[in-house]
């Protein structure tokens, strides 16, 4: 029961810390120094971190330790002496050994190995810390794995790496780069490896979890880059933090998929802007557009080929956790947000980015999709469940039961869509449109109040048409598990992948996690669990859909020096990417499409180098906080075919082909889907 206790203490510390008020100018928040002291007080009552509890107990007297390089005095044998004064370093004397290093542990028998503690050195110098890496396993220390990889952050602290269980006897740290460029040398005080009770091997049909990604910074908000493929990152003015007197920057990584690496940090500063906790969408040219959160009024934006932040036009209401919407002429929507920039009176206002203006809207008001939220309007306006549509309209799925419309035509409008169904008000729920064509959005999960009560496993389709009208809501069977905190991303072939969550949601606590991840399928409308994941995703957690098909998970935590941070990621490969005898699917592949910027409205050609099924569009996703308003799926239907040369168009109507960049993906008669190709809807 500490585990309880002392997270929910933590919680209700950092509760305190975001009520504390904001500026009203472009001035990051300051958390009094008293809120400051009890939230360190209770960090400091959070048990040990349950890996590095673990390997105190494990006997690791029969383990060796070999490595490629090392000086005198500094053995790779130190890792293993329990003693963290003394390190591993790699030879620097009489001349440097070159980068990359490796250290490998033998355990001397088989384990089923689940994980990874990296303790630095201690003695107050940082020479060898490592930064980017990989982590590999073997059996017989001829054929490796790959089970984690990515980049530590350059401190002391201890890095807890776990990863899915797979046997092994043998892991290996290859040492890829010296994590403040110091030089090239590598170092360890400690390695220890953990392990679980017993093994089973997963089946393919239920999805494969990929290597541990490792992040130096927690993945808090998270968007594809149209120009790379690479995820692109952010946390706070912290790595591990959002609390105290915030310097106004925020910082940032980048994953390369294609390179299976990950960036060091880098600090954005040119903007003033904290962008923890903020309202996120893609404008209609692909740049993340955010606003609010620790830095309340502000406006930034990122332009991927330039690889530049730039400071926008302030917002007219200061907020943080809003939601945020681009709609059918481009511009960007955004209401509520009481999480910081003052309580209450968050109503409606969009954002032209052409001329880098926000206009008040008072006829969208905040009221009509409030929740009943036990801590009030602090979380009753939090994260709304917004979808771009027709003639410039936004339908409101939740989180509030009540369903709303706003019109962005003039000085806006409000009208209601009626109830969601039987459900309750659903905070840290999911709503994903699988299919904008007929207007059909998926709805899952939540909870009555944004922490501290029993979430729901409920499900609901909601389908819209023309705006203004009662939307239709039809329940169906309900997730195997409730879920708050969880993510939900939509698939090429429609389906929709949940993961993560807690069935009881409490801020910075990994207990009640769900790991099973659930596919909901539109052709059945119901749900089938996956395989689980090997880390939890709660608060603070995001995923997104990857151009080859795959899901990003990542993320939960930045509290401080709690035990719940967890600054890591993995790629779920959904089942479809897999044969009936657990192979890897042979993928269509798109050789070429007519154009890589389409009109909506547009006819255009795509051809493959072998037949395909089907078709779709999924336009690129950015989320924070279970909330990414941008994606959505758009089902394509050839209208003509020659040979392998396919006919399609672009839906006419910009509400359904929201203008900005889509991955167009081409599916095989077997549902496989090929590899994505980038284009850019205009309007």
């Amino acid at each position: 029961m500490l585990l309880s206790v002392t997270t929910r203490a933590l919680a209700a510390m950092l509760t305190c810390l975001a009520l504390a008020s904001a500026d009203s100018v472009r001035n990051p928040r300051t958390i009094p120094a008293t809120l400051r002291t009890e939230l360190e007080a209770a960090q400091a009552a959070s048990r040990v971190n349950p890996m590095i509890e673990q390997v105190a107990s494990i006997d690791r007297s029969q383990w060796t330790a070999t490595a490629d390089s090392y000086n005198s005095g500094n053995p790779p044998s130190n890792v293993l002496d329990s003693n963290t004064s003394t390190i591993w370093h790699t030879e620097y004397s009489p001349a440097n050994a070159p980068l990359p290093h490796n250290i490998t542990i033998d355990m001397k028998t088989t384990l089923n190995v689940n994980g990874l503690v990296y303790t630095p050195r201690q003695d107050g110098n940082s020479n060898g810390n490592i930064g980017q890496h990989q982590v590999q396993i073997s059996a017989d220390n001829k054929t490796w794995t790959t089970v984690a990889y990515g980049s530590y952050l350059d401190d002391s602290e201890v890095k807890t790496t776990p990863f899915t269980t797979i046997p092994a006897r043998y892991l290996r740290i290859m040492a890829l780069t010296e994590a403040g460029n110091r030089g090239p040398w590598t170092s360890a005080a400690d390695i220890s490896i953990t392990t679980a009770a017993s093994y089973t091997a997963l089946s393919t049909t239920m999805g494969v979890w990929g290597p541990t990604i490792e992040f130096p910074t927690v993945p808090v908000a998270t968007t594809l880059e149209h120009n790379t493929g690479n995820v692109l990152i952010w946390s706070s003015f912290l790595p591990n933090d959002f609390g105290g007197t915030s310097t106004g920057v925020t910082l940032t990584a980048t994953f390369s998929p294609s390179t299976s690496s990950v960036s060091s940090l880098t600090t954005v500063s040119n903007i003033n802007h904290d962008m923890f906790c903020p309202g996120l969408s893609l404008d209609a040219s692909g740049r993340p557009i955010v606003t609010g959160g620790n830095t309340a009024p502000a406006t930034s934006s990122f332009d991927q080929t330039a690889n530049a932040w730039t400071a926008d036009a302030n917002m007219n209401i200061p907020r943080g956790y809003q939601a945020q919407v681009t709609v059918s002429d481009g511009r960007i929507f955004t209401i509520g947000g009481s999480w910081s920039g003052g309580y209450g009176g968050k109503n409606g206002e969009i954002y032209n980015t052409a001329s880098n203006t926000w206009t008040l809207l008072p006829g969208c008001p905040v009221a009509p999709m409030l929740t009943n939220d036990n801590q009030g309007v602090y979380r009753s306006d939090n994260h709304g469940w917004l979808f771009g549509w027709k003639n410039n309209s936004v339908f409101q799925a939740g989180p509030s039961l009540a369903m709303n419309w706003y019109s962005m035509i003039g000085t806006g409008g409000q009208s209601a869509a009626g109830p969601r169904g039987n459900d309750a008000d659903a905070m840290c729920g999911d709503a994903v449109m699988y299919d904008a064509v007929a207007g059909n959005i998926l709805a899952v999960g939540g909870s009555s109040s944004y922490q501290d009560v029993n979430a729901t496993a409920n499900a609901h389709i909601i389908t819209i048409g023309t705006p203004g009208t009662t939307a239709t809501v039809t329940q169906i069977p309900s997730m195997a598990y409730p879920r708050a905190f969880a993510n939900g991303v939509v698939l090429p072939n429609g389906q929709v992948l949940i993961v993560g969550g807690q069935t009881f949601p409490v801020p910075f606590s990994d207990a009640t996690s769900v790991y099973v991840a659930e596919l909901f399928d539109p052709k059945t409308n119901k749900f089938t669990q996956m395989n689980p994941a090997a880390v939890p995703r709660n608060y603070h957690s995001t995923a997104i859909l990857l151009p080859d098909a795959t899901v990003f998970s990542g993320g939960s935590g930045l509290c401080g020096s709690c035990v719940t941070n967890h600054r890591d990621a993995q790629i779920f490969s959904p089942p479809y990417l897999f044969t009936s005898t657990r192979a890897r699917a042979a993928r269509p592949v798109i050789s070429s499409v007519s154009a890589s910027t389409l009109k909506a409205g547009a006819t255009f050609t795509a051809t493959t180098a072998s037949t395909v099924a089907s078709w779709s569009l999924v336009r690129y996703g950015a989320t924070t906080h279970t909330v990414n308003t941008d994606q959505r799926r758009i089902p394509l239907t050839a209208s003509a075919s020659a040979g392998t040369t396919y006919t399609l168009q672009v839906p006419a109507d910009t509400g359904v082909a929201i203008p900005g960049y889509y991955l167009l993906f081409a599916m095989d008669a077997n549902g496989v889907p090929s590899v994505a190709q980038t284009v850019l809807v205009t309007n």
